[in-house]
């Protein structure tokens, strides 16, 4: 079987897979945050924190319990990490600086999970499992609560409440992403995954010195790294590493578990605005997205320029042999479109125009199918500036899912499309601009500046996947990507939950023969249309100094 049909059978079969999943996950995701019903250990959790998962909250309510806890969970991570050197099971590892523990909390609780170091060499099993971890955990919950209040603003009328953030927060964990993660873990460890606390024992010689590796509770956190789509790997290498990601099974169903939540959130979208029609169009505009650049990277990783690329049968730099380079592409693709940030092979060593789709499916803001909440609220935002472009186009007032999309809303929701190529750009462009940072970038020239547009581009979208080339463990980027993920996770959160609680405030529109249809194909394709061409405008200048100017002259 050659290279080029491997690729495309797996992709066939990583489809069939998801495909099974989406009704049963995304029903039960409706179910679970419309039931009026709590757990006993939920019940316990409300008690504990003082939370009563009955009241409704308006959305600056619901806004400050966002920010409220995720603020606590930067301290508590910062501060785990700054006492590293005297918890027990650190592996004799000291406590970890002030600017990189800022960054790593940072990055963990914004669910971009960027890595500025060595995990198998900097973190012991306190903070990687007490800490890291956990944020796995509560900031996808987050992300997805804030979808779900969302939806409800489009589902509800004549009403600004949102839902009760506390509940929806602990039944994200409790209800879906603790089952799911248990049973991706148990998977992984049968596949051979390790999963200890075993400390660091020598394996051997390597270039004339001893080569060292600690073991760790890695299957438990791979599986919540991909079915969170958060991207912190145990080892540096991540999921290219052996003891993360074994096999070509375990890679392909790494790939289904960073997908399946996203995908299948566009179901429970359709149940609880009680139209499975939407869903399937929003979905169609998500699966459009994916499969197009899947199959474009396919190809400029398969193309075959030169001896040393045909004999290898393709662009194999930087790519795992057991993994190959249709395995590696799909996961490329799909983890920097799904702002998971794990890694299989490493994107800088892509072709140039392999890598500047990696940067672009950044780009378009993680919403094809996105991170586990962040692509579903983003995706919407972006299915309001579609049906405002279309009224515009027939004279008459947007409306969408029975809303009318007035002044307000699509001032929030410009604001939400402006402020992450604005945090993207300013930084990246400080970043050449000022004498210091560009000593980091390993190359110069395109490739340089691509790893530096990359750096910001996956820290501002929450991503966490990097160039590799890029030294980024400094006080200047470790400072300025932690702010980025930071701004770039919670002001977007500010206006989705602003516009959410305006459309639920709204009476709902009765539809008419001139309402748009958006549910139809037509919809679809004015939605992926309008997706590209914003985000084309908005990065090409900046794409055409890097990965184009880097691929057209290879």
């Amino acid at each position: 079987m050659g290279p080029v049909l491997a690729g495309v059978l797996q992709l066939i079969a990583l489809i069939a897979a998801l495909a099974l999943a989406y009704i049963p996950l995304g029903t039960y995701m409706a179910r679970v945050y419309s039931s009026d019903k709590h757990l006993r250990v939920e019940k316990w959790i409300y008690k504990g924190i003082g939370a009563d998962p009955n009241t409704e909250m308006r959305w600056p309510a619901y806004l400050r319990g966002v920010l409220a806890f995720s603020a606590v969970g930067v301290l508590f991570l910062y501060l785990l990490q700054r006492i590293q050197g005297i918890l027990p099971g650190s592996l004799g590892f000291s406590s970890v600086n002030p600017a990189q523990s800022f960054n790593t909390a940072a990055s963990f609780v914004t669910n971009t999970n960027w890595q500025s170091y060595y995990g198998e060499q900097t973190m012991g099993h306190v903070v990687q499992t007490a800490g890291l971890a956990v944020q796995n955990f509560v900031s996808a919950a987050v992300g997805i609560a804030v979808a779900v209040a969302l939806v409800r603003g489009f589902a509800r009328s004549r009403t600004g409440e949102l839902g009760n953030f506390w509940a929806d927060l602990v039944r994200g964990v409790i209800r879906i992403l603790l089952p799911l993660s248990v049973v991706a873990a148990l998977v992984l460890v049968a596949c051979g995954a390790i999963q200890n606390f075993s400390g660091i024992h020598e394996v051997g010689q390597f270039m004339g010195g001893h080569q060292q590796w600690n073991g760790g509770a890695v299957a438990s956190q791979e599986a919540i790294k991909e079915v969170g789509t958060n991207g912190g790997g145990y080892f540096n290498a991540n999921s290219a590493h052996p003891f993360e990601n074994p096999t070509p099974f375990t890679n392909l169903f790494e790939i289904f578990l960073l997908l399946v939540i996203p995908f299948a959130l566009t179901r429970t979208f359709g149940v609880m605005v009680g139209s499975i029609k939407q869903g399937y169009a929003i979905l169609a505009t998500m699966a459009t997205i994916w499969v197009g650049f899947v199959a474009l990277m396919m190809w400029t990783e398969f193309a075959h320029h030169g001896a040393a690329l045909q004999a290898a049968g393709g662009a194999m730099e930087g790519k795992e042999q057991r993994i190959g380079v249709g395995a590696s592409s799909i996961f490329a693709v799909s983890t920097t479109l799904t702002s998971t940030g794990a890694v299989d092979s490493f994107h800088s060593s892509f072709t140039g125009l392999g890598g500047g789709i990696t940067i672009l499916g950044m780009q378009l803001g993680e919403i094809a199918p996105g991170g586990t909440g962040s692509g579903l609220y983003g995706m919407l935002i972006m299915a309001v500036i579609a049906v405002f472009i279309a009224g515009l186009m027939v004279g008459r007032t947007p409306e969408y899912l029975g809303k009318k999309i007035g002044t307000r809303e699509m001032k929030l929701a410009a604001c939400y499309i402006l402020i992450t190529p604005a945090l993207v750009l300013i930084f990246a462009a400080a970043s050449m601009a000022l004498p210091t940072p560009p000593h980091s970038m390993l190359n110069s020239g395109a490739h340089g500046f691509s790893e530096v547009l990359y750096a910001f581009t996956s820290a501002a979208n929450n991503n966490g996947s990097a160039f590799a080339g890029l030294n980024a463990n400094t006080d200047w980027f470790n400072t300025m990507t932690g702010l980025a993920m930071v701004l770039g996770r919670f002001l977007p959160m500010v206006f989705v939950l602003a516009l959410a609680g305006s459309l639920a405030e709204q009476k709902p529109v009765p539809v008419t023969a001139g309402t748009l249809r958006t549910e139809k194909p037509l919809f679809t394709g004015l939605l992926v249309g309008a997706i590209l061409i914003i985000t084309g405008l908005t990065y090409f200048p900046a794409l055409a100094l890097g990965p184009l100017a880097e691929g057209l002259a290879s």
